[in-house]
């Protein structure tokens, strides 16, 4: 019997290192150059029918902040990727923003920047928006709400992610 393992694929090109197993013997494989369909069946295959990946990424936006005030505003740029293997709509979003003092405002509506965008399996959609608090460290959290193409209705996490002021945490 041969098996396989894949050891590692560079996105965006057709490599893919793989190493084949034969039962009764050990390593008898190497690097394979295969077409990206393939690839992406392959790696499709071996992941969660219903998965979103989110990454967020912030920047404090001083010349949009006023600290006499307590007001620290910040952009924060998400990249969704639906790494299942169902294409999925974002339909709306749920955000739970803290400031340092404990002050909890939640958000929630429609899509995410006017958008409601429709994500197939390797998709990935990037968008900017921003918030202000009134501390100068805080820190978001929430969730969309998703749709698949066969229906099923899900939600996709957003990992909780600090809002810093540069050289307020170490």
């Amino acid at each position: 019997m041969l098996s396989f393992r894949i050891l590692r694929h560079q996105r965006g090109t057709s490599a893919l290192q793989v190493r084949f197993y034969h039962a009764q013997m050990n390593f008898v494989g190497a690097t394979l150059a295969v077409t990206q369909k393939i690839v992406c069946n392959v790696i499709m295959a071996e992941g969660k029918k219903y998965e979103i990946v989110v990454k967020v990424h912030t920047t404090y936006l001083q010349e949009q902040s006023d600290e006499a005030l307590d007001r620290y505003v910040f952009a924060y740029t998400v990249l969704v990727s639906n790494s299942g293997n169902v294409p999925a709509q974002l339909i709306s979003r749920h955000w739970i923003i803290a400031d340092g003092n404990g002050g909890v405002q939640e958000v929630r509506g429609l899509g995410v920047v006017g958008e409601q965008p429709l994500l197939k399996p390797g998709d990935s959609y990037e968008y900017t928006s921003g918030t202000a608090i009134s501390t100068p460290v805080g820190s978001m959290k929430g969730s969309y709400q998703m749709v698949a193409e066969d229906g099923l209705r899900f939600d996709a996490p957003i990992p909780e992610f600090i809002l810093s002021v540069p050289r307020i945490l170490h």
